[in-house]
């Protein structure tokens, strides 16, 4: 009696699975047992064009409903057939004449690019490399944010005919020791004294981009403030973000009597004392 291979059984999932559950247990499956991982094994390479097949069909609604009619009139499948799809196998007659589609299309890839964070702030070029060894060249657009993920066409698994997935690639950008982010606004902390604090004072700072801007600080600033620099912040395809200065505000520790006396008698002339 010709051997029927059960294809939910080859990707792992119940025969109630929705096409998402599906899809997700063929890229899985279809990772492990990837030729590329398995160099010079014939079995590893039969197995994943089972996997193939089996995603193959039950892939789409059409023909996952006559493969389920077949297998029903069939009978039941024992778990000999696991991960196996034979030339007698007659659902793969029903579907595939006496060959496998030849045009099966590669499982996706998932990858992680690290950036620091001017690299992020300025995009430009770099390149992935994958399991296999390969190089993927891949542009870095400019203010990518850490998660961002993109999708690269056709760089991802090969499949039995050589059709490929395609890449996904993820962000994660390094955190900066001055500069903090939030959505394409940064923030910065800029210290002063008290008195520059009281009588309000100019700072320049440099921004993440190396530019010098000028910072007013407006007499009666508070500790904890924060003063807006528009467009100051990250500068993406679209737009540019703001530069929020958080002003610290420091008390001096030692002072002269003197200059304590004279700090004093300009208090009580402004009526602070």
């Amino acid at each position: 009696m010709a051997e029927v291979t059960d294809y939910y059984l080859t990707l792992g999932v119940a025969r109630e699975a929705t096409p998402g559950e599906i899809k997700r247990a063929y890229r899985e499956v279809a990772r492990r047992c990837h030729p590329d991982h398995h160099p010079g094994d014939a079995e590893a390479e039969e197995r994943f064009k089972a996997v193939q097949r089996a995603y193959y069909v039950l892939s789409s609604d059409d023909r996952r409903r006559a493969y389920d009619a077949a297998q029903f009139g069939w009978g039941g499948v024992g778990a000999s057939s696991y991960g196996r799809a034979r030339p007698l196998d007659p659902l793969a007659s029903l579907f595939f004449g006496d060959e496998a589609p030849l045009d099966v299309r590669g499982a996706d890839t998932e990858a992680q690019v690290r950036l620091s964070f001017d690299q992020a702030l300025r995009g430009g070029r770099t390149e992935v490399r994958l399991a296999g060894g390969e190089s993927v060249p891949l542009v870095v657009p400019k203010g990518v944010r850490s998660g961002l993920k993109v999708r690269v066409r056709e760089r991802g698994q090969r499949g039995t005919g050589g059709a490929r997935g395609d890449l996904y690639v993820t962000f994660r950008v390094d955190p900066d020791a001055q500069f903090r982010r939030e959505g394409d606004n940064l923030h910065l902390t800029e210290t002063v004294s008290a008195i520059e604090a009281v009588l309000g004072t100019t700072r320049q700072i440099t921004n993440a981009y190396g530019q010098t801007v000028k910072v007013h600080i407006p007499p009666g600033t508070q500790p904890g403030e924060r003063l807006r620099l528009r467009g100051q912040g990250v500068e993406t395809g679209a737009r540019r973000g703001d530069l929020f200065v958080e002003v610290r505000v420091t008390v001096p520790r030692q002072l002269t009597d003197a200059q304590r006396q004279t700090l004093a008698a300009a208090a009580r002339e402004a009526g602070l004392l």
